[in-house]
């Protein structure tokens, strides 16, 4: 089961992600996109991994999620932190815009199809002013509502985390009937 959490930035999303995988007995898998790229990602990383129960294991995959979700048993509960920095990554390994939706789309349909919960984290960046002078700000903020468009079209429940609250959203099918 798919669970897609979506937000801003420091909204609540991961925390709520921890929440849910917490609330179940299957053991947990937090597969990590980020890099310790500076200072300041290495601090955000070693406070994410304090707030993760030791018994919960780490994979850290920056690009290839795939192959890294392919690895992971049956039955296990997996958070995936974050399509945003995921994105970031695939554009920096050259992947152009098709490719990395095609992949995004298998991804999730590895999310959604597995015995066992995924819950994946993203950033909704393009509810922002348009950045008019920055074409690659424009293709990554493009990009990336098209990889989180692939997700919650397979996901079973898509939220969007405000302020630490939480709002169901409902399929286009369903908002629109």
């Amino acid at each position: 089961m798919l669970t897609l959490l979506l937000g801003g930035a420091r909204s609540g999303k991961s925390a709520l992600a921890l929440q849910l995988a917490s609330a179940g007995t299957a053991p947990v898998i937090f597969l990590a996109t980020g890099e310790a790229s500076d200072d300041e990602m290495a601090a955000k990383i070693a406070l994410h991994r304090s707030q993760r129960p030791p018994s919960w294991a780490t994979l850290e995959e920056p690009v290839e999620v795939e192959k890294a979700f392919r690895d992971i048993a049956d039955g296990t509960t997996v958070v995936v932190d974050c399509l945003t920095l995921w994105v970031a990554n695939l554009l920096a390994a050259r992947y152009d815009d098709d490719a990395a939706v095609a992949t995004a789309s298998a991804v999730a349909a590895l999310c959604a199809d597995r015995p066992g919960r995924a819950l994946v984290v993203s950033n909704e960046v393009g509810s922002g002013i348009v950045p008019t002078d920055n074409t690659l700000s424009r293709r990554y903020r493009d990009l990336l509502g098209r990889v989180n468009i692939a997700f919650a079209e397979r996901a079973e429940h898509a939220l969007l985390v405000v302020a630490g609250r939480v709002l169901p959203l409902l399929p286009a099918k369903t908002a629109l009937t």
